[in-house]
This record gives structure tokens, C-alpha cells and sequence, in this order.
């Protein structure tokens, strides 16, 4: 039935095509008809051809039935914020049927020489109902200008009720100690409100911590930050603090607390064995169900409509989700990078096209040399990657989007 219900909805797609007179042809490289694939239960796997504003552009798509209870979806990651590998090492790792690469990320740091790029995600993130980190400022994410209206708290998330939504995710933590109650600023993020205290935990992974201070909550490329105070925290007290933010695995049960401007001055009231709680939790803006996956990016499509202002100039390589069926299906699209079709989709011709596949919500991905789509040839014991990656080879991303099934 999950097969019929896609095939129908590409060729009412090629129907509305034909009478709009621009959009999806649903067709292969070559012309010919792509019927989907099923590459597990629930999950289908389809290509089809997409006539844009600046060339055909060609889109792998994964169809995951969230209601058939063998299929769920996660986060796939390296174990650690601050880290990075591809898409088919993320999926086999965890035994992932299918996958996409996930949010932006902190890929370079040309503009503050000596201060290492951590490889740490944007937006908030949850793996297996775990909170791993919080959003950065909005002026400090990597990735194309957002749309009026959104932030880098928005997420695509799946609720312990298996249905999929967007959201915005906004930090709620605090640092008590036996004179004051600091607001927490940041968790696990590789930057810093101007002025906060950010928390580190054993999910940060090893990567420096100087990047952080670094930048202004408007200005990514602002000089760091030369106010800034470190401290350990181990069950419970105060062990050890440094001027300058270090780098090193965190043990389990330690958090490191950095501070920046006022922060680092509130810091340097801690003394050696003082008591110290450290407090935090993603507050949910829309749901109430608690989040069972969640994984940062931009909203482009609510409730059938595209957002105000979506670009609509710029055509690249894009990874994006959709959303349809009440939350329970979630379509995965990549656009092959292969040089006949890496002219690409604007923004908003992505959220034309999934709304035209169906979908009353959308949401975009990183893209560019990112967007890689994997998925396993039936019995095969491994993924393979089935888009042609724009830079020739898969880059290593922090986070995707995994696609799983049990017997």
C-alpha cells in the first residue's frame, strides 16, 4: 500500500506538472520511468528529474512510512558534538538501512587564524531521546542567510509519539552556586551568546574549546574573545580553572563551564571546592511530546505554504525533509551533484517540490558537497551511496538523518 500511495503521488506530481508548466518529471537520468524501491519495509527509494529556473535537476528520495512500527528514524553521529565522518560510515556504524546528511556545521575558521574549526552542528541536536547540545546565535551559524522569521533553534524532530514535526528548541539551564544563580548560555556549542556561561559535557568530545569565545551573537568573524575564564566541575565542585578554554575528553559526570565577557567575571568568584550545580534541558516552543530525535536546519513549508521570503536566486545542491500524512511519513531528499545536474533548486523551488510531493511541512539540510544520500541494496550488508556528491567524494558531517528497521 506505502508503494502504491508514492507512485500515486509522482504521478499526480507529473500531472500538476504538465498543467503548471514547470516541475517534476519523474524520471530517471536517461528519461526513462523510476518506480520506487523498496529497501526495507516501509522505506522506498525513488529518483525523478526536476526542471528548475536554471537547468534539470536531478533528486534521490526516501520514502519512510513512520507507521509501520519495524521503521524509525535518528540521529546518526560520530558519538561526540565535535566530531565528523560521512554519511555511509554514520549509517553502517549504527546499521542504518538509508540516510542523509544533516545540519550546517562549523567547517572552517579561516577568520580566526589558530583557532581549530570544531566540526560541531549548528542547531540543537537529539540522539535517542539524549539531548547532545543547544543552538548557536543566530549570527554565528554556518550556511545560507535564513529566512524572515526562523533561527537556528528550528528543528525537524520525531516525538516519542513516532510522528514527525517542526520545532524550535530553546535552551533552559542554569549554573547554582552558594551565592548566585547564573542563566546557562550554551551547551555544547562551539559558540557562545556574547557575555554567557557555556556548559561542556563528555558529549563535546576532545575538540579545543577557545572556538566558543570566539564572534559576536551578529558577527561570526568578530576577533574572540580576550575576557574569558574556564572551570572544572566534578561531582559537583569546582577542581580545577584556567584562563584560557582547554581541549581533552571530558569524563563522564564532569562539566566544564566557560565563560565569556560577564560570564568569565562570574567564573572567577568560584573558588577551588566549591559547591557548583549546573542545570539544563531543550524547552520545546510547539509540542508537547517529549522529543525522541530532533536535528537542526531551517524550516522552508508550514502547513502547505512556502515561508515569506525564501530565496529564490540562488540555485545549489540541496539536502531537505518533508513532512506529510499527519507526521507519519517523512520524505528524505538529496539532489545529485554530478556536473550535468549541479545547478541545483533554489530554496524556495525545494519547498515547491516537496510540497508537491506531498508534504505540508519542509525543512532544509546542509547542501552543497554535504548533501549525500545513502541506502542499502537489498542484502547487501552495507550502505552505497547513491547521489553523486558535488565535490567528488562524501564529506565528513556532523550529524544525519538515519533510517532503520528491525526483523
Amino acid at each position: 500500500m506505502a508503494c502504491r500511495r508514492f507512485r500515486t503521488a509522482l504521478t499526480v506530481v507529473a500531472v500538476w506538472s504538465a498543467l503548471a508548466g514547470a516541475s517534476l518529471a519523474g524520471a530517471a537520468p536517461a528519461g526513462g520511468a523510476q518506480s520506487a524501491v523498496e529497501i526495507a519495509p516501509g522505506v522506498e527509494y525513488t529518483e525523478l528529474d526536476i526542471p528548475a529556473a536554471k537547468g534539470v535537476a536531478h533528486a534521490h528520495v526516501l520514502s519512510v512510512d513512520l507507521r509501520n512500527p519495524r521503521v524509525n528514524v535518528d540521529l546518526l553521529h560520530p558519538g561526540v558534538v565535535a566530531a565528523r565522518a560521512t554519511v555511509s560510515r554514520l549509517a553502517d556504524t549504527r546499521g542504518a538501512v538509508a540516510g542523509v546528511n544533516g545540519d550546517f556545521f562549523n567547517i572552517t575558521e579561516t577568520q580566526h587564524p589558530g583557532v581549530e574549526a570544531t566540526g560541531a552542528s549548528v542547531g540543537p541536536a537529539i540522539a535517542n531521546g539524549h539531548t547532545l547540545k543547544a543552538a548557536v546565535p543566530d549570527g554565528q551559524r554556518f550556511g545560507p542567510a535564513l529566512p524572515p522569521g526562523t533561527s537556528t533553534k528550528d528543528v525537524l524532530g520525531v516525538g516519542t509519539d513516532r510522528r514527525a514535526r517542526l520545532d524550535s528548541l530553546a535552551l533552559d539551564g542554569s549554573v547554582l552556586t552558594g551565592e548566585a544563580r547564573l542563566p546557562l548560555g550554551g551547551l555544547n556549542q562551539y559558540a557562545l551568546p556574547v557575555g554567557s556561561v557555556g556548559a561542556f559535557t563528555a558529549d563535546w568530545g576532545s575538540a579545543s574549546r577557545v572556538r566558543a569565545t570566539c564572534g559576536t551573537d551578529t558577527d561570526r568573524a568578530a576577533p574572540c574573545s580576550a575576557d574569558t575564564y574556564e572551570v572544572r566541575v566534578e561531582d559537583g565542585r569546582v577542581v580545577s580553572s584556567a584562563d584560557t578554554p582547554g581541549s581533552g575528553p571530558i569524563a563522564s559526570g564532569t562539566t566544564v563551564l566557560v565563560g565569556r565577557e560577564a560570564g568569565a567575571q562570574q567564573l572567577r568568584k568560584l573558588s577551588l571546592g566549591e559547591r557548583v550545580e549546573v542545570r539544563h534541558k531543550l524547552v520545546a516552543a510547539g509540542s508537547k511530546v517529549a522529543y525522541r530525535f530532533v536535528v537542526g536546519g531551517y524550516p522552508v513549508l508550514r502547513g502547505g505554504q512556502p515561508l515569506a521570503g525564501l530565496d529564490n536566486a540562488t540555485s545549489a545542491v540541496r539536502t531537505a525533509a518533508g513532512i506529510s500524512d499527519g507526521g507519519k511519513r517523512l520524505l528524505l531528499l538529496a539532489l545529485d551533484g554530478a556536473p550535468e545536474f549541479r545547478t541545483g533548486l533554489t530554496i524556495a523551488e525545494v519547498a515547491d517540490t516537496l510540497r508537491q510531493l506531498g508534504s505540508v511541512d519542509a525543512f532544509s539540510l546542509d547542501g552543497g558537497g554535504s548533501t549525500t544520500l545513502v541506502a542499502r541494496e537489498p542484502g547487501a550488508a552495507a550502505v552505497s551511496v547513491r547521489n553523486h556528491p558535488s565535490g567528488g567524494a562524501e564529506r565528513p558531517v556532523p550529524n544525519g538523518i538515519g533510517v532503520f528497521t528491525r526483523p
